[in-house]
């Protein structure tokens, strides 16, 4: 599953991110591999909100689908 279809309230854990460049901007925003994070929002036609401890982070749609994911 990719981070593009996760649902809001849901909890997940980062697998693989397949494209080198967002990987290394993930890790600039402390997220990485391996992380367990939660779905705050999923604006619809807009960006999936991800929360890790206190901080939100905005991602796109064309980059959430680089993102693989499982959930709890």
């Amino acid at each position: 599953m990719t981070l593009d279809r996760v649902k809001k309230g849901q909890f997940f854990k980062i697998n693989n991110i397949h494209n080198e460049n967002v990987r290394s901007q993930a890790i600039r925003f402390g997220i990485a591999e391996g992380e367990w994070l939660s779905c705050e929002e999923v604006v619809p036609a807009g960006p999936i909100v991800i929360r890790k401890n206190r901080q939100q982070i905005a991602l796109g749609r064309q980059l959430a689908r680089l993102i693989d994911i499982s959930l709890n």
